[in-house]
């Protein structure tokens, strides 16, 4: 009872029961009438175990009487119960003042985040401001999007958010509906290390009435992104239909540069930001967004403008971006510079650099580019311990290794990149020295295990 927050301050012969089981209701009466009120046996009498009881003046007879009771009575020097009162009233409602003014500028900023980076970014930058995690379910309770760590607890969010007999390890869940009856859209599901406070609760209602607009408002260029997404694939499989493609666009240059960019914030949307750039660039939109990760092709000549204004992001919105830039390829096989992009945007994103050109990284351009079909195959070989005992394929072992090479080992980033506990990432990266006698802690196997991942993107 002692660090629960005040929800409401009564006179004894206003109140009738607990508003809320997380928040104290102080019941404030002098020692005469709380004794008389408890002796009741009433049903008042038994909500008043609930509530904190303040009286005023002496304590003798109300000790005796809550001996042997589970009650909380603050003892008060006050004679006056209406003084007392009319202080705790004063004083509720300055720190109510003070919470609302968090609640409305918190409220401002995720509206602000809510038209850069949409629904995503309003569930991080919530998540955020109530220090904790945050869960957005559809309304048949698939995953929209999480934030912090709600990855790791989405079958809790979803147990309370349906009502479900499942245990649920975080007693202080907050379930708020995206809509309401027939037009029930989402549910917003949140957990705040200060869970109890009326400034969670509050601010994650203001956001779940900006997801409801997010959700409901409709996207005209929906079927310009799927075209784009489309085209992008055509071009990555080559070919005359390739080229064909983009002189329809109206590319009609004979090499392009391919580029992959990413944010270090979700609360951007990075790609209405890239098509802005195109726009002022005179670029056409070959271009398309997976995962947050801007991939794409532009003219070689345009491509230094492109960094520019890259470089120029993190001095006007203060987030840095991150972007890798292949070597010019002929548009009827795009898919090298895109591997070039991809292999470029690591190394940015290792090295915490905003841009990355492929040809600017001698060590591994030049080792790569040396070796032959027999000799890449050979490299690559070193991670083939890691391919699916079932497909065959590289999965969840081999991505875990890139993310881990990529963030320099550092353990917290690459959890949190990987969305799996630090203890889940030393298991994998155990298993994963088992199964290719590579040891994460030597710096030539590191190496090793970086330019036998470079040869599988080749």
């Amino acid at each position: 009872m002692a660090s629960t927050p005040v929800d409401a301050v009564v006179r004894l012969d206003e109140f009738v029961v607990v508003g809320h089981r997380f928040y104290a209701t102080l019941v404030v009466a002098s020692v005469d009438a709380l004794v008389a009120a408890l002796r009741a046996g009433d049903d008042r009498a038994a909500a008043l175990s609930g509530a904190a009881l303040l009286a005023g003046g002496g304590q003798g007879d109300l000790s005796a009487l809550t001996a042997n009771r589970d009650l909380c009575v603050i003892a008060v020097p006050e004679p006056e119960p209406e003084l007392l009162y009319a202080r705790l009233v004063a004083l509720l409602a300055s720190d109510r003042a003070a919470e609302d003014r968090l609640v409305t500028t918190g409220t401002k900023v995720l509206t602000q985040v809510a038209r850069r980076g949409g629904a995503e970014a309003v569930v991080a930058e919530l998540a955020h401001r109530i220090d904790g995690w945050a869960v957005l379910l559809d309304a048949h309770g698939q995953v929209i999007t999480t934030a912090a760590a709600g990855g790791l607890h989405v079958k809790d969010a979803v147990a309370v958010a349906f009502n479900r007999p499942v245990r649920v390890r975080h007693p202080g869940l907050q379930v708020h509906p995206v809509g309401s009856g027939e037009d029930l859209s989402a549910y917003l599901v949140v957990s705040s290390r200060e869970h109890s406070t009326s400034y969670s609760r509050d601010l994650a209602s203001q956001a779940a009435a900006l997801l409801d607009l997010k959700l409901r408002s409709h996207d005209h260029s929906v079927t310009e992104r799927l075209g784009r997404e489309t085209m992008v694939a055509t071009l990555l499989t080559g070919g005359p239909a390739a080229s064909a493609l983009l002189r329809r666009w109206g590319v009609h240059e004979s090499t392009l540069t391919g580029f992959v960019l990413t944010s270090r914030s979700k609360s951007v949307d990075l790609e209405r930001i890239v098509l802005r750039w195109f726009d002022e660039i005179g670029a056409v939109h070959v271009l398309a967004e997976d995962r947050g990760r801007i991939m794409g092709f532009i003219k070689t000549d345009k491509a230094d403008e492109l960094v520019a204004r890259a470089e120029s992001f993190l001095d006007e919105a203060r987030i840095a971006l991150r972007l890798g830039l292949g070597s010019p390829a002929p548009t009827d096989g795009l898919a090298r510079t895109a591997a070039e992009a991809r292999q470029a945007h690591e190394i940015a994103v290792a090295d915490a650099r905003t841009a990355v050109h492929y040809q600017a990284m001698p060590t591994v351009s030049y080792v790569l580019d040396r070796l032959d079909g027999v000799d890449g195959n050979r490299l690559a070989a070193v991670l083939d311990p890691l391919r699916d005992d079932s497909t065959g394929t590289h999965g969840e072992l081999t991505r875990t290794l890139k993310i881990f090479l990529a963030e320099h080992g550092a353990w917290g980033t690459t959890a949190s990149r990987l969305k799996v506990h630090r203890q889940t990432l030393a298991n994998r990266i155990r298993r994963i020295e088992e199964l290719t006698a590579l040891s994460m802690s030597n710096p030539d196997d590191r190496a090793a295990a970086w330019l036998a991942l470079r040869a599988l993107e080749r």
